[in-house]
Protein backbone atom coordinates (compact mmCIF):
# COMPACT_ATOMS: atom_id res chain seq x y z
CA UNK A 1 0.00 0.00 0.00
CA UNK A 2 1.21 3.26 -1.14
CA UNK A 3 0.81 6.41 1.67
CA UNK A 4 1.57 9.56 0.95
CA UNK A 5 1.97 11.82 4.20
CA UNK A 6 2.30 15.72 4.44
CA UNK A 7 3.96 17.15 7.31
CA UNK A 8 4.07 20.74 7.72
CA UNK A 9 6.64 23.34 9.69
CA UNK A 10 4.49 25.42 11.19
CA UNK A 11 5.37 29.31 11.94
CA UNK A 12 4.61 31.07 15.11
CA UNK A 13 3.56 34.20 13.84
CA UNK A 14 2.06 37.25 15.97
CA UNK A 15 -1.53 36.89 16.00
CA UNK A 16 -4.09 39.11 17.80
CA UNK A 17 -7.33 36.92 18.38
CA UNK A 18 -8.41 33.24 17.48
CA UNK A 19 -9.41 34.25 13.50
CA UNK A 20 -5.46 35.16 13.20
CA UNK A 21 -4.47 31.66 14.54
CA UNK A 22 -7.84 30.11 12.72
CA UNK A 23 -7.00 31.97 9.53
CA UNK A 24 -3.42 30.93 9.48
CA UNK A 25 -4.21 26.71 10.14
CA UNK A 26 -6.96 27.12 7.35
CA UNK A 27 -3.90 28.53 4.65
CA UNK A 28 -1.84 25.88 5.60
CA UNK A 29 -4.50 22.66 5.87
CA UNK A 30 -5.50 24.04 1.61
CA UNK A 31 -1.89 23.97 1.05
CA UNK A 32 -1.30 20.31 2.30
CA UNK A 33 -4.57 18.88 1.27
CA UNK A 34 -3.91 20.21 -2.08
CA UNK A 35 -1.44 16.97 -2.40
CA UNK A 36 -4.20 14.60 -1.50
CA UNK A 37 -2.19 13.09 0.98
CA UNK A 38 -3.97 10.51 3.58
CA UNK A 39 -1.67 11.82 7.02
CA UNK A 40 -1.02 15.25 7.96
CA UNK A 41 1.05 15.94 10.63
CA UNK A 42 1.42 19.42 12.87
CA UNK A 43 3.86 20.09 15.25
CA UNK A 44 3.75 20.03 19.34
CA UNK A 45 2.12 22.44 21.07
CA UNK A 46 1.75 24.40 18.04
CA UNK A 47 -1.23 26.35 19.59
CA UNK A 48 1.36 27.78 21.86
CA UNK A 49 0.36 30.44 18.80
CA UNK A 50 -2.72 31.43 21.13
CA UNK A 51 -0.31 32.76 23.88
CA UNK A 52 0.78 36.08 21.88
CA UNK A 53 -2.63 37.26 23.22
CA UNK A 54 -3.19 35.99 25.76
CA UNK A 55 -2.00 37.31 29.35
CA UNK A 56 1.52 35.61 30.12
CA UNK A 57 2.46 37.44 33.70
CA UNK A 58 2.07 33.97 35.30
CA UNK A 59 3.28 31.47 33.06
CA UNK A 60 1.50 28.73 34.20
CA UNK A 61 -1.46 30.01 34.73
CA UNK A 62 -1.73 31.15 31.27
CA UNK A 63 -0.86 27.33 29.94
CA UNK A 64 -3.84 25.76 31.66
CA UNK A 65 -6.11 28.99 30.16
CA UNK A 66 -5.21 27.54 27.15
CA UNK A 67 -7.48 25.02 27.71
CA UNK A 68 -10.37 27.91 26.97
CA UNK A 69 -9.50 27.02 23.54
CA UNK A 70 -9.83 23.65 23.29
CA UNK A 71 -13.30 23.16 21.88
CA UNK A 72 -12.44 25.67 19.12
CA UNK A 73 -9.32 23.70 18.71
CA UNK A 74 -11.06 20.16 18.25
CA UNK A 75 -14.26 22.04 16.26
CA UNK A 76 -11.52 22.95 13.93
CA UNK A 77 -9.37 20.41 13.31
CA UNK A 78 -12.31 18.35 12.73
CA UNK A 79 -13.53 20.40 9.84
CA UNK A 80 -10.82 20.71 7.82
CA UNK A 81 -9.76 16.64 8.21
CA UNK A 82 -13.58 16.03 6.43
CA UNK A 83 -12.87 19.31 4.03
CA UNK A 84 -10.07 17.76 2.71
CA UNK A 85 -10.63 13.83 3.53
CA UNK A 86 -7.34 13.30 5.83
CA UNK A 87 -5.86 11.93 8.63
CA UNK A 88 -5.09 14.56 11.06
CA UNK A 89 -2.63 14.54 13.38
CA UNK A 90 -3.38 18.31 14.73
CA UNK A 91 -0.24 18.80 16.70
CA UNK A 92 -0.62 18.55 20.44
CA UNK A 93 -2.28 20.77 22.35
CA UNK A 94 -2.49 21.15 25.94
CA UNK A 95 -5.28 20.63 28.01
CA UNK A 96 -7.43 20.09 31.60
CA UNK A 97 -8.88 16.83 32.30
CA UNK A 98 -11.90 16.04 33.88
CA UNK A 99 -9.42 15.55 37.62
CA UNK A 100 -7.56 19.00 36.99
CA UNK A 101 -4.73 17.35 35.27
CA UNK A 102 -2.83 19.59 32.51
CA UNK A 103 -1.84 17.27 29.97
CA UNK A 104 0.27 17.59 26.53
CA UNK A 105 -2.22 15.91 24.48
CA UNK A 106 -1.82 14.85 20.48
CA UNK A 107 -4.77 14.32 18.75
CA UNK A 108 -5.81 12.74 16.26
CA UNK A 109 -9.09 13.87 13.67
CA UNK A 110 -10.16 11.22 10.83
CA UNK A 111 -12.43 12.43 7.68
CA UNK A 112 -14.99 10.91 9.32
CA UNK A 113 -15.15 12.98 12.27
CA UNK A 114 -13.64 10.43 15.40
CA UNK A 115 -11.44 12.18 17.79
CA UNK A 116 -8.56 9.75 19.47
CA UNK A 117 -5.84 11.10 21.79
CA UNK A 118 -2.37 10.01 22.48
CA UNK A 119 -0.83 12.31 25.84
CA UNK A 120 2.62 12.69 26.04
CA UNK A 121 4.14 10.73 28.76
CA UNK A 122 7.92 11.50 29.42
CA UNK A 123 7.72 15.49 30.09
CA UNK A 124 10.89 17.71 29.73
CA UNK A 125 12.37 19.73 32.45
CA UNK A 126 10.71 22.91 30.77
CA UNK A 127 7.76 21.09 31.06
CA UNK A 128 7.68 19.94 34.61
CA UNK A 129 9.72 23.72 35.72
CA UNK A 130 8.11 26.42 33.30
CA UNK A 131 4.74 25.02 32.28
CA UNK A 132 3.99 22.51 35.19
CA UNK A 133 1.88 19.81 32.78
CA UNK A 134 1.58 16.51 33.92
CA UNK A 135 2.46 12.98 32.24
CA UNK A 136 0.03 10.68 30.12
CA UNK A 137 0.32 6.90 31.22
CA UNK A 138 -1.55 5.22 27.96
CA UNK A 139 0.54 4.28 24.80
CA UNK A 140 -1.81 3.85 22.00
CA UNK A 141 -1.75 2.04 18.42
CA UNK A 142 -4.22 3.21 16.09
CA UNK A 143 -5.22 1.22 13.23
CA UNK A 144 -6.11 3.26 10.32
CA UNK A 145 -7.35 2.26 6.82
CA UNK A 146 -3.56 2.95 5.62
CA UNK A 147 -1.69 1.47 8.41
CA UNK A 148 -1.14 1.20 12.12
CA UNK A 149 0.50 4.11 13.24
CA UNK A 150 1.70 5.84 16.98
CA UNK A 151 2.00 9.12 17.84
CA UNK A 152 5.40 10.00 20.15
CA UNK A 153 5.16 13.55 21.15
CA UNK A 154 9.11 14.87 20.74
CA UNK A 155 10.77 13.83 23.80
CA UNK A 156 8.67 10.58 23.72
CA UNK A 157 10.53 9.28 20.96
CA UNK A 158 13.91 9.75 22.48
CA UNK A 159 13.02 6.50 24.79
CA UNK A 160 13.21 3.59 22.96
CA UNK A 161 11.42 1.49 24.93
CA UNK A 162 8.13 3.54 23.59
CA UNK A 163 8.73 2.77 20.13
CA UNK A 164 9.85 -1.14 20.61
CA UNK A 165 6.52 -1.27 22.21
CA UNK A 166 3.97 -0.32 19.56
CA UNK A 167 6.25 -1.55 16.80
CA UNK A 168 5.70 -5.05 18.38
CA UNK A 169 2.12 -4.65 18.49
CA UNK A 170 2.39 -3.84 14.68
CA UNK A 171 2.90 0.26 14.04
CA UNK A 172 3.94 1.14 10.49
CA UNK A 173 4.40 4.38 11.11
CA UNK A 174 5.68 6.88 13.84
CA UNK A 175 4.32 10.14 13.96
CA UNK A 176 6.30 12.55 16.23
CA UNK A 177 5.34 16.17 16.11
CA UNK A 178 7.81 18.40 18.33
CA UNK A 179 8.80 21.69 19.40
CA UNK A 180 12.44 22.40 19.84
CA UNK A 181 14.24 25.77 20.97
CA UNK A 182 18.00 25.10 19.50
CA UNK A 183 19.45 22.90 17.08
CA UNK A 184 21.21 20.88 19.61
CA UNK A 185 17.41 19.95 21.09
CA UNK A 186 16.17 19.62 17.57
CA UNK A 187 19.21 17.22 16.59
CA UNK A 188 18.42 15.19 19.58
CA UNK A 189 15.00 14.27 18.47
CA UNK A 190 16.28 13.97 15.27
CA UNK A 191 19.06 11.60 15.49
CA UNK A 192 16.57 9.51 17.74
CA UNK A 193 13.97 9.19 14.83
CA UNK A 194 16.40 7.58 12.39
CA UNK A 195 17.80 5.18 15.63
CA UNK A 196 13.91 4.32 16.05
CA UNK A 197 13.67 3.82 12.20
CA UNK A 198 16.55 1.48 12.01
CA UNK A 199 15.94 -0.45 15.01
CA UNK A 200 12.01 -1.38 14.55
CA UNK A 201 12.13 -1.13 10.59
CA UNK A 202 9.70 1.15 10.80
CA UNK A 203 8.56 4.61 9.06
CA UNK A 204 8.85 7.92 11.07
CA UNK A 205 7.66 11.19 10.38
CA UNK A 206 8.79 14.15 11.98
CA UNK A 207 7.69 17.84 12.22
CA UNK A 208 8.47 21.06 14.15
CA UNK A 209 7.25 24.81 14.98
CA UNK A 210 9.76 27.31 14.09
CA UNK A 211 10.28 31.01 14.09
CA UNK A 212 9.49 32.10 17.67
CA UNK A 213 7.21 34.66 19.80
CA UNK A 214 8.57 37.60 22.04
CA UNK A 215 5.86 35.19 24.63
CA UNK A 216 6.94 34.81 28.30
CA UNK A 217 6.80 31.25 28.28
CA UNK A 218 7.89 30.74 25.17
CA UNK A 219 11.40 30.66 22.98
CA UNK A 220 13.06 30.40 20.05
CA UNK A 221 12.01 27.46 17.94
CA UNK A 222 14.84 25.23 15.50
CA UNK A 223 13.16 23.21 13.30
CA UNK A 224 12.61 20.77 10.32
CA UNK A 225 9.89 18.39 8.93
CA UNK A 226 11.54 15.49 7.24
CA UNK A 227 10.24 12.04 6.62
CA UNK A 228 12.27 8.98 7.63
CA UNK A 229 12.61 5.55 6.43
CA UNK A 230 14.70 2.35 7.84
CA UNK A 231 18.18 2.01 6.20
CA UNK A 232 18.57 -0.34 3.38
CA UNK A 233 18.26 -1.21 -0.48
CA UNK A 234 14.54 -0.69 -0.89
CA UNK A 235 14.28 2.31 0.86
CA UNK A 236 16.03 6.12 0.08
CA UNK A 237 19.51 7.21 0.36
CA UNK A 238 20.23 7.95 3.64
CA UNK A 239 17.21 6.72 5.07
CA UNK A 240 15.35 10.40 4.69
CA UNK A 241 12.56 10.15 2.03
CA UNK A 242 12.29 14.32 2.58
CA UNK A 243 12.71 16.88 4.61
CA UNK A 244 12.46 20.34 4.58
CA UNK A 245 14.62 23.56 4.88
CA UNK A 246 15.19 24.27 8.41
CA UNK A 247 12.99 27.34 10.15
CA UNK A 248 11.05 28.27 7.38
CA UNK A 249 7.36 27.83 7.30
CA UNK A 250 7.28 25.13 4.81
CA UNK A 251 5.30 21.58 4.25
CA UNK A 252 6.78 18.24 3.24
CA UNK A 253 5.37 15.88 1.02
CA UNK A 254 6.31 11.98 0.67
CA UNK A 255 5.33 8.56 -0.41
CA UNK A 256 6.00 5.60 1.67
CA UNK A 257 5.25 2.03 0.25
CA UNK A 258 3.98 -0.22 3.23
CA UNK A 259 4.65 -3.44 1.34
CA UNK A 260 8.15 -2.40 1.39
CA UNK A 261 8.22 -2.12 4.75
CA UNK A 262 6.54 -5.87 5.13
CA UNK A 263 9.45 -6.91 2.81
CA UNK A 264 11.85 -5.32 4.90
CA UNK A 265 11.44 -6.75 8.31
CA UNK A 266 11.30 -10.38 6.69
CA UNK A 267 13.92 -9.75 4.27
CA UNK A 268 16.48 -6.70 4.85
CA UNK A 269 19.84 -6.69 5.35
CA UNK A 270 19.23 -7.21 9.21
CA UNK A 271 16.09 -7.34 10.62
CA UNK A 272 16.61 -5.97 14.01
CA UNK A 273 12.84 -6.13 14.72
CA UNK A 274 13.37 -10.16 14.66
CA UNK A 275 16.87 -10.23 15.58
CA UNK A 276 15.93 -9.06 19.64
CA UNK A 277 17.63 -11.73 21.82
CA UNK A 278 14.74 -11.66 24.85
CA UNK A 279 16.36 -14.38 26.99
CA UNK A 280 19.51 -12.00 26.77
CA UNK A 281 18.30 -9.19 27.90
CA UNK A 282 15.90 -10.48 30.40
CA UNK A 283 19.31 -11.51 32.48
CA UNK A 284 21.50 -9.12 35.19
CA UNK A 285 24.33 -7.32 33.54
CA UNK A 286 27.64 -8.70 34.91
CA UNK A 287 29.80 -6.29 36.10
CA UNK A 288 33.51 -7.94 35.76
CA UNK A 289 36.22 -6.00 38.08
CA UNK A 290 39.46 -5.05 36.39
CA UNK A 291 42.27 -5.00 38.36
Amino acid sequence: MIVRIAAVQYLLRQIHDWSGFENQVRFIMKAAGDYKPQFVLLPEIFTSQLLSFMDTTDVREAVRNMHDYTRRYKDLMQELAAQWNVHLIGGSHPHLTEDGRLLNTAFYFTPTGEIYEQDKIHRTRWEREKWNTDAGDQLRLFDTPFGKIAILICYDIEFPELARMVCEAGADILFVPSCTDDRQGFLRVRYCCHARAIENQVFVVMTSTVGNLPVEGLGLHYGQASIITPSDFAFARDGIAAEGTPNIEQIIVAEVDLADLESNRLNGTTIPLYDKRKDVYEHPVEVVKVK
